[in-house]
């Protein structure tokens, strides 16, 4: 799978943790920063890992910051993410089989690396279920209020 991770300043160590997993996994990993925990502003990042997501350059993105919270606001800004926060397993794979999400957050500062590759294969490894969470996320993106 071709994946996208992100974070700020607060989840540099996580990130770095999380991509070498990934890539010992076989996954293609396209880092968008940072690269040091010199300050920066989470809605950059977000939006960055975003673009990605949207324009199908990767098929997943993992989104994270101190708390997870800002991160994952960002990246939902673009009606074609779907990012959902989890601080386990069985979140993160109702994300994907109810909500089809294709963005992960995790907050840094609240999820040890063990749970967060937990999270992380619990998402990746989870279809999502089509049916009736189809047409609920369909609504998602083209919302008609």
């Amino acid at each position: 799978m071709r994946i996208a991770i992100a974070s700020d300043h607060a989840a540099v160590d996580l990130k770095a943790t999380l991509r070498e997993y990934l890539i010992e996994a076989s996954h293609e990993v396209a880092d968008l920063g940072p690269e040091t925990t010199d300050r920066v502003d989470y809605p950059d990042y977000g939006y960055k890992l975003a673009s990605v997501v949207a324009d199908g350059t990767v098929q997943f993105g993992v989104a994270l910051c101190g708390s997870g919270i800002g991160i994952s606001i960002a990246v939902n800004r673009d009606p074609a993410c779907r990012c959902a926060l989890v601080g386990e397993p069985l979140s993160a794979a109702l994300a994907r089989e109810h909500n089809d999400a294709n963005v992960i957050a995790m907050g840094a500062r609240l999820t040890g690396e063990d749970m967060a590759k937990a999270c992380l294969d619990a998402f990746l490894s989870t279809e999502f279920g089509g049916g009736r969470h189809a047409g609920r996320v369909e609504k998602l993106s083209n919302p008609s209020f």
